[in-house]
């Protein structure tokens, strides 16, 4: 697998996004380990969780502990992986997702990842979503306090805008090293954001990057259902002899060389074949003939 870097750390070209072995929708513990090891046999080394992924109503935390089960399941080396967690939502009971992004919460957040994690120190810890009714330097500020006292090591930042982006950097500095926003052939909204983070050499962690090719798991469990008005992938792959999948996944990493993107996953079949397109390399014609049906598609 190819590398990318978030920060001073390699990871591999294509992390695995853990949220479906939590939510609605999920797989017994056996199929979620067995997916979670399927990913780090397959190379990948970025593995996005967060506190809020659990079934509504239920006590946070959910695929955390599972993904600290899989990894002391596996063996190996901890340090080989990067663990990345959020905090700043929550998951009542109505099934809705909360924003909470006061400095008292995430700090409270962060100390309770770690003991779910069995970490001392998170290895990239970020604010899930930017909080209405908090100053977003607070937010921000509680970061730059848990990276201080070492309960972080790298700091992140998801679902935020371009002047958000360059106040957390003004902020944190080197010390923040990623910025986690939707991105797909369907959903282009943070074409900014991405272009900022080529410029100031932050990773780019597209969340739900199969949109339009497969459903995100947002909308329930994932499916390699393919969109006609997105055919190119599905042309293109089937003349690779690839899934259209890894293509859409090649196409985010040309788009930069700071993107990470992170599938989610729910079978060992899936991010196997996901992670096989950190190796997909996609020439010229192709992208552009990606490019012109992604703009056409609009």
């Amino acid at each position: 697998m190819r590398y990318r870097f978030l920060g001073d750390v390699r990871v591999g070209a294509v992390g695995l996004g853990a949220m479906p072995l939590s939510i609605e929708g999920r797989p017994d513990e056996a199929r979620a380990l067995a997916t979670v090891h399927a990913a780090l046999d397959a190379g990948v080394t970025l593995l996005d969780t967060a506190d809020s992924y659990h079934l509504p109503g239920a006590e946070p935390g959910h695929n955390e502990l599972l993904v600290a089960r899989a990894l002391a399941a596996y063996g190996g080396d901890p340090d080989d992986v990067l663990v990345a967690t959020k905090g700043g939502r929550g998951r009542p009971a109505d099934g809705s997702w909360t924003v909470t992004g006061s400095p008292r919460h995430l700090k409270a957040a962060a100390e309770a990842s770690l003991k779910r994690l069995g970490v001392e120190t998170i290895g990239l810890y970020q604010l899930h979503k930017p909080d209405p009714r908090v100053p977003f330097e607070e937010s921000v500020g509680a970061l730059r306090e848990l990276l201080d006292e070492g309960k972080i090591r790298l700091a992140g930042v998801s679902n935020t805008d371009v002047e958000q982006i360059r106040t957390a950097h003004r902020i944190l500095g080197d010390r923040l090293v990623a910025v986690q926003n939707q991105y797909s052939p369907a959903v282009r909204g943070s074409e900014a954001e991405l272009r900022l983070c080529a410029e100031l050499g932050l990773a780019f962690l597209p969340w739900s990057p199969l949109g339009g090719i497969s459903r995100s798991s947002l909308d329930g469990p994932s499916r390699m259902t393919g969109e006609v008005r997105f055919g190119a992938f599905h042309t293109v792959a089937e003349e690779r002899g690839v899934s259209p999948q890894q293509v859409c996944l090649a196409w985010l990493s040309a788009q930069a060389p700071t993107v990470v993107p992170i599938p989610g996953a729910s079978r060992p079949e899936t991010i196997r074949d996901s992670a096989a397109a950190a190796d997909l390399v996609l020439d010229a014609t192709e992208l552009a003939r990606l490019d012109a049906s992604v703009t056409t598609a609009r």
